[in-house]
């Protein structure tokens, strides 16, 4: 998506969830001189097949992956998005990616950092203090943002963590991007909250859940990248929906 496009999107956001724009340029600011210090990658520096799997910690994770681990994944570059690292540790699986703006379980997505899954750390208002305790634990970062870029922080679009991956994918040149666990419905699991049990999305994390669908489907509409959905929870406008088997087709 390009930039003044999403600005676009970006304040309408801010004025539904009544977000200041000033929190989240402070802690990209912050991240960005964090990532000065220890060092960073950039999109150059980060090569993707072209068909990609996007997790998301929605209900339909883990039965995906029961489907999923017992398939050749090779052909897949696999994102995760930050909570959804658990689940794919749970059954051996490393993503190659980890989007994440560190509320995920976060020795799990440390693990995964250590077992050479690159780190896309998102800087946001609400975030601060977690971007600066875990961000220097980390090795072979990204930084992003959803308000202005700098030097080393960087803005594809997108904002939740399921959709941010969306848009990272795109902006990566990917040409196949199927949906895991992104169900987009009314139930959260302990993958997305790790300190709560599964349940009921309070009226918030719905709120957010509906922009991420709102944000996936404009990207489905608006770009030439083929989209498949393997997971169980609401249709998503112009995708076709696949059984996880059908995938080694593609």
């Amino acid at each position: 998506m390009e930039l003044t496009l999403w600005m676009q999107w970006y304040q309408l956001i801010l004025e539904d969830f009544g977000f200041k724009k000033d929190d989240d340029e402070l802690s990209a600011e912050i991240l960005n001189n964090i990532l000065d210090d220890v060092g960073s990658i950039t999109p150059q520096d980060i090569d993707i097949k072209d068909k990609v799997i996007v997790f998301g910690a929605g209900p339909s994770l883990k039965p995906n992956l029961a489907d999923l681990k017992n398939m050749d994944l090779d052909g897949f570059t696999l994102i995760a998005a930050d909570g959804a690292t658990t689940a794919l540790l749970e059954d051996g699986i490393v993503p190659d990616i980890v989007v994440t703006d560190l509320d995920g379980r976060m020795n799990d997505i440390i693990t995964a950092n250590q077992q050479g899954a690159l780190m896309v750390v998102h800087a946001h208002g609400n975030n601060r203090e977690q971007v600066e305790k875990y961000t220097p634990q980390l090795v072979n970062i990204m930084g992003t943002t959803q308000s202005k870029p700098l030097a080393s922080v960087y803005n594809f679009g997108g904002f939740t963590d399921g959709d941010r991956c969306v848009f990272l994918a795109m902006a990566l040149g990917a040409q196949v991007i199927v949906l895991s666990g992104m169900d987009f419905g009314k139930t959260v699991t302990h993958y997305s909250r790790p300190d709560q049990e599964d349940g009921p999305a309070d009226s918030v994390k719905e709120k957010k859940l509906k922009w991420a669908k709102k944000l996936v489907e404009w990207a489905v509409a608006n770009t030439q990248v083929q989209f498949l959905n393997i997971s169980g929870g609401e249709e998503v406008q112009g995708v076709k929906t696949l059984n996880p088997a059908d995938l080694s087709r593609w």
